[in-house]
């Protein structure tokens, strides 16, 4: 190695990133969230010039991925398509191993029978390539076999074309209510002409329900299922088996059509947190397609959950804003701005994460996260304990910050939680799964973290009132009263919001649409 060659800084700071490549600092905020880039070290500047005490420094080859995201833009590429890309340049060739499986299997088959090989072109209405070398973009959308996502509450979340004319013979997508969707309903009460073939879907389906770790209570699949109905499913249950537990498998199922025409002989499934995807494959076609689908996980879902229909459920949710964060923004440099608003971000994020709070759409520059009861049936309790320790890990970030600063600002993360049920579901033109629910159940927990100051936690009557007694026993919450020069906190009781403001007060008629609310402030856990 020639030693008067020059070396390559290995560290650039997030500056020289914004001027080199010319984009902007909200655009390279947004990078990081998407996980394009990775988060920045902050250190000390390496220059005497630099005005900020502390900046932010990235490996020098976040230069490269910037242009080469810049220029898939150019080609007319959505952030979507040059994150999975991206995504899958990093990967090394690893797989699933149930898609692995299915891949071997899928070469020792074509061995023995070319007529067997891998039919690419009868599962995908179009092969996405890209340049020589890249992976084959596969999506959803591509299915030209019958396919449809299931809930957790059995109910049809996404189903494309070809599985509503030759599966259920139904428009499924046309039911507004998500519980009409539910697949034992739609079987038990079809009207479908292939009386042989409702019945193995029903079994195959309920073989899943047998997987579970616990019987349920049958009559529980459903709401208004009829004694025969629960009779019908007690001795299909009984006689079935459940199906092997794998990321990825396939089962035989053989259908046919009206007019006795093969639908499919394999099943193809695949297991989400959120649900299950199901694929009807012929025989004919082997599974390299399905293998390259299934391969990319996260876009699958990703995918699903963009398309999926919007769906009834009852949740907590939690909104958090950072009291004067104009002026704590109008105080700082952008370095130490950009730097404080990441380490917020970094303390509240793993205690989401920890209490399975899911991220959501807010129009506000605060946080909201979603508490779901099908995910979850400790989904309130979650959503309060969560709170309180964003509270806790907020009051540490604050004092680092003024011993820093040497100034005297609070950094309070000011929350409003509320439970209700709505319906939920995703906006699909966002570059990441944002989850929005509509309705009144959002909107006042949004305005209880305006309400809020100094760190409060506020929570509506609404929601505490659904705690078991055993939960609610859990929990300090109540009413602050001044008397004289003390302040008391009337525990147990609630206030409505009208009568916690000053009439005269500036902030009254702001708070006039929930001026009846009743409210109360969660204090601490017991």
């Amino acid at each position: 190695m020639n030693d008067d060659a020059p070396i390559r800084n290995q560290w650039i700071s997030s500056l020289e990133v914004i001027n080199k490549t010319g984009i902007s600092r909200a655009t390279l905020n947004n990078y990081i969230k998407m996980n394009l880039l990775p988060r920045p070290a902050v250190k000390r500047p390496e220059t005497t010039d630099a005005r900020a005490r502390m900046l932010g420094y990235f490996p020098d080859s976040v230069i490269d991925t910037i242009i080469q995201i810049k220029e898939l833009k150019k080609q007319g590429f959505s952030m979507d398509a040059i994150t999975e890309r991206l995504k899958q340049s990093r990967l090394t060739p690893a797989i699933d191993s149930g898609v692995m499986n299915m891949q071997e299997e899928t070469q020792s088959k074509g061995a023995r029978d070319e007529s067997e090989a891998p039919l690419r072109g009868h599962f995908l209405s179009q092969a996405i390539s890209g340049d020589a070398g890249q992976p084959f973009k596969v999506t959803i959308n591509d299915i030209t076999f019958p396919a449809y996502l299931l809930n957790n509450n059995y109910e049809i979340d996404w189903i494309n074309k070809d599985a509503e004319s030759s599966i259920f013979q139904e428009e499924i997508h046309t039911i507004k209510e998500p519980t009409s969707r539910n697949i034992f309903q739609l079987l038990l009460r079809s009207r479908h002409e292939n009386q042989q073939a409702r019945s193995a879907l029903i079994d195959f389906h309920l073989s899943f329900v047998k997987g579970k770790a616990v019987k349920p209570e049958l009559q529980h699949l459903y709401d208004g299922m009829s004694p025969r109905e629960r009779e019908n499913l007690e001795k299909r249950y009984n006689c079935i088996e459940s199906p092997p537990r794998q990321a990825v498998n396939k089962i035989p199922l053989k259908l046919s059509g009206q007019k006795g025409t093969p639908i499919a002989n394999d099943v193809y499934y695949m297991v989400f947190r959120e649900g299950t995807l199901f694929i009807h494959a012929p025989k004919a076609c082997q599974n390299q397609g399905i293998a390259d689908l299934f391969a990319s996980r996260s876009s699958v879902i990703n995918d699903l959950l963009k398309q999926r229909m919007p769906t009834l459920v009852s949740f907590c949710v939690l909104v958090a804003d950072l009291q004067n964060s104009v002026r704590i923004c109008a105080e700082l440099p952008p370095e130490e701005y950009f730097e404080l608003i990441n380490q917020v971000w970094a303390c509240v994020e793993g205690t989401f994460k920890r209490y399975y709070g899911t991220y959501g759409k807010h129009t506000g520059d605060g946080l909201l996260y979603y508490f779901l009861k099908e995910r979850d049936n400790q989904y309130m309790m979650n959503a309060i304990a969560c709170a309180l320790e964003i509270r806790e890990n907020m009051k540490k970030l604050s004092m680092d910050w003024k011993m820093r600063k040497g100034w005297f600002n609070e950094l309070c993360l000011n929350i409003g939680i509320n439970e209700g049920q709505e319906y939920f579901g995703t906006i699909p033109s966002s570059p990441n799964i944002e989850f929005t629910a509509l309705g009144d159940t959002v909107n006042f927990a949004g305005r209880l973290s305006d309400f809020a100051r100094f760190g409060a936690i506020w929570a509506t009557k609404n929601l505490i009132n659904k705690l078991s007694v055993e939960d609610r026993s859990g929990i300090r919450f109540g009413i602050r009263h001044r008397e004289n020069d003390r302040e008391i906190l009337i525990e147990n009781s609630f206030g409505r919001v009208m009568d916690m403001i000053v009439p005269d007060s500036q902030n009254f008629n702001k708070f006039m649409d929930i001026a009846t609310l009743a409210i109360t402030e969660v204090v601490e856990k017991r």
